[in-house]
């Protein structure tokens, strides 16, 4: 049966309570491979809850409980063994504190038609309890073989070039077990873990979630660029190119574009591919 678009983007999702304390963000923290210098004191503020600091990519975790459920909602029937994550785009209204009572509104804020697939854009706006606007966050998710339905295209992907050698270049090395921990935040796909699977799915063995990348990548450029502050970063997004196994290393590269803007790429460095480009991280 085909998508409906009207259907889908018209149709309410219900709110998503949730809350995080200082260990489910640890967790999330140790699962991007932070605390790997137990004596470096921005390390340590990832992993200690005493001084604990909050990376705004922490918020995919709730973010994607809520929207789980509108993912094949009303009007959105394919098979989810279809559905390939593209894009991600996170916007920081406040920093995330520590711990925190939350409310989460999901919508199917768009489905573009790409012609061979279909673009499902899900948004999460993320809230406290007393109402303070913290995140909200861009799940881009291409359906293949469900375009062609003669939908909006959707807008055209804004301008990224890059000039130069970048003002950073760090390789930042993955865990072997680095899925195993980080789908202890949430994200349980038996892509991550299961071989068998993974095959059918055309891998050699699990791959390491898209997520995860995100996260790390977000990490890198906040320890390097931005004095380790979390808190600076008004928004991250980015375009998942290729997959990571878990053990190699990533090759993040970052290029200062005016005040407030930094472009990145991921590389990785045992293949020679592309794991993530067009990312854009904005500060304040």
């Amino acid at each position: 049966m085909p998508l409906d678009p009207d259907l889908a983007v018209s149709t309410p999702q219900k709110d998503h309570h949730d809350s995080w304390d200082a260990d489910r963000v640890l967790l999330y923290h140790l699962g991007l491979g932070a605390g790997a210098n137990p004596v470096h004191s921005g390390e340590l503020g990832y992993v200690n809850e005493r001084v604990l600091k909050v990376l705004p990519t922490f918020s995919v975790i709730p973010g994607f409980e809520a929207v789980r459920p509108a993912m094949q909602g009303p009007g959105l029937d394919y098979h989810l063994s279809t559905m390939l994550h593209g894009e991600q785009e996170l916007v920081v209204h406040n920093p995330l504190p520590p711990e925190a009572d939350i409310v989460t509104t999901p919508a199917v804020e768009a489905v573009y038609d790409k012609g061979k697939a279909a673009l499902l854009v899900l948004r999460a706006d993320t809230r406290t309890i007393d109402g303070t606007e913290l995140c909200t966050n861009r799940f881009s998710l291409f359906i293949r073989g469900e375009g062609g339905f003669g939908g909006d295209p959707g807008p055209q992907p804004a301008p990224w070039e890059v000039n130069g050698e970048p003002d950073l270049r760090v390789e930042v090395p993955t865990l072997p077990q680095q899925a195993a921990i980080y789908r202890l935040s949430g994200d349980r796909n038996p892509l991550h873990i299961d071989p068998k699977f993974a095959a059918r799915a055309g891998f050699d063995r699990p791959i390491l979630h898209g997520l995860c990348t995100y996260g790390i990548v977000c990490k890198a450029v906040v320890d390097h660029l931005l004095d380790g502050d979390p808190t600076a970063v008004r928004g991250w997004s980015g375009r998942f190119a290729g997959s990571v196994y878990p053990g190699e290393t990533l090759v993040v590269s970052a290029w200062k574009s005016g005040s407030d803007r930094i472009l990145v790429r991921v590389d990785v460095k045992e293949r020679d591919v592309t794991a993530l480009s067009h990312g854009v991280l904005r500060f304040r």
